[in-house]
């Protein structure tokens, strides 16, 4: 008997410490499967690490505005938001933190201090910290166990959609059965004529993470549609990243 406790020991040991091994699977198709199951296949290719320094292309449409950029994207997770975008100069620079969001541009000379409201002007749509650090790393915006959640299977993904909702929001979350990161999430306000909605066409496998390659935003405020497309250039995980932010004080400030 004593044995066999310490071999179950051992297993539960090795399994313990076992590092999870993720794959794409671009051939796999999506079988019948509980709405639960596939929500905790989502939770479990959650994003794992501290920090992310990322390299990304940029493309802006507003409809009055068009623009490509470089930007760089740093995440310290569950706490700041950090974003430089350069075109041969520095164009801006934003920090974003749960309490606050701030912006300023040494090319237009100006800044803007706020919260939450004015990523709700650009995006369309509400949204609070930890739902935007979701959006940038493939994951549901909101917490899917909080909801039961309706499955069905519409051009081999699989979509989720919240059974109870505040009967303003509309909510869809496509998950890919070859990763179970998002394909992509949609929000709809049909009240306040207001959709976002965000694909993610490709992933990349980095460091044991599955992480977006391509991010495609499009936000909707009445007649007014914003796209942002962002393409992955380059990302390291868990290592040292300056995040330094100092608005001049001679800039002028702006409402957004």
């Amino acid at each position: 008997m004593k044995i066999f406790k310490y071999l179950v020991l051992i297993i539960l040991v090795f399994t313990s410490c076992k590092t999870k091994k993720y794959v794409i699977d671009s051939n796999s198709i999506a079988k019948e499967m509980p709405a639960k199951r596939v929500v905790k296949k989502h939770l479990n290719v959650g994003f794992g690490k501290e920090t992310v320094d990322a390299k990304l292309s940029a493309n802006f449409n507003n409809g009055k505005i068009k623009q490509s950029l470089s930007v760089y994207l740093r995440i310290t997770k569950g706490k700041e938001i950090w974003l430089k975008g350069s075109k041969f100069i520095t164009i801006f620079k934003a920090r974003i933190t749960p309490k606050a969001v701030e912006y300023y541009s040494p090319y237009a000379k100006n800044y803007f201090k706020g919260d939450f409201k004015m990523l709700e002007n650009v995006l369309g749509t509400s949204l609070n910290y930890t739902q935007l650090e979701n959006l940038f790393l493939g994951q549901a915006v909101i917490d899917l166990k909080e909801n039961k959640q309706e499955v069905n299977i519409v051009n081999n993904t699989y979509v989720l959609k919240p059974q109870t909702t505040n009967g303003v929001l509309k909510m869809f979350f496509g998950v890919n059965p070859g990763h179970f990161k998002l394909d992509f999430q949609k929000v709809i306000n049909s009240f306040k004529n207001q959709a976002l909605e965000v694909e993610y066409p490709s992933y990349s496998i980095v460091d044991k993470e599955i992480f977006p390659k391509k991010i495609n935003i499009r936000a909707k405020q009445g007649k007014k549609i914003t796209k942002i497309n962002f393409t992955l250039k380059s990302v390291e995980f868990n290592k040292p990243i300056n995040t330094s932010f100092s608005i001049p004080e001679n800039y002028k400030h702006i409402n957004l």
